[in-house]
């Protein structure tokens, strides 16, 4: 049987990545899709851990071989997901959960209809501020191009099977176990509860 496959977006500053770490933690039957970038690496990151670091030749070349089942740019880098190691983990009947942009989520779900799609959302502007200034990685500058274009980002929610909302980290952590022990119909993006959280993203 072939394993499930979990496509995770959010806006810069969401906490997407926090969350996957800790979701796989906890879940240790996941096996977490590693994206291929041209983007430099941060001073914590290591190469095959948090991406596959390659030059933009590298990525062209791996792009014209169809080696991508997505691949988008983002903030003047390019981030692919490579179709076969996606391939060998679901035929291993392993779950897989892939870490994206809305972007690369939207071709995914066009590639594979039978992912589960989860878009994460921060409870307001003023956190997400706050939380992309607090890596302390990117100049003022950036910060506010990655604000800009987070309202664009987060208004593609409705495209999602499901919508989690990054207020508090333990709770959001538990929103996605849920998720995947079969608990996604609670989480869609059309549930009453979420009005009021777009209305002021969104504003």
């Amino acid at each position: 049987m072939s394993g499930r496959l979990f496509v995770v977006a959010a806006p810069s500053g969401a906490g997407k990545t926090s969350l996957v770490k800790a979701l796989l933690e906890r879940e240790p039957q996941l096996a977490l899709s590693i994206s291929h970038t041209t983007r430099a690496p941060r001073p914590t990151e290591q190469d095959g851990r948090e991406y596959h670091f390659v030059d933009k030749a590298t990525f062209e070349a791996m792009k014209d071989a169809g080696q991508f089942l997505e691949w988008a740019p983002v903030f003047d880098n390019f981030y692919g997901t490579s179709r076969g190691q996606l391939d060998d983990h679901r035929a291993a009947g392993r779950d897989v959960v892939l870490e994206i942009d809305w972007q690369g989520a939207r071709q995914v779900r066009k590639a594979c209809p039978e992912c589960e799609s989860i878009f994460i959302l921060p409870p307001s502007r003023d956190a997400l501020r706050h939380r992309l200034q607090a890596r302390r990685t990117d100049s003022l500058e950036v910060i506010e191009r990655r604000l800009r274009d987070a309202v664009d980002d987060m208004s593609h929610y409705e495209e999602f099977d499901a919508v989690v909302v990054n207020a508090d980290f333990e709770d959001a952590v538990a929103d996605l176990q849920r998720i995947v022990h079969g608990g996604l119909a609670d989480y869609r993006p059309s549930r009453d509860t979420l009005g009021p959280v777009v209305a002021n993203l969104l504003a």
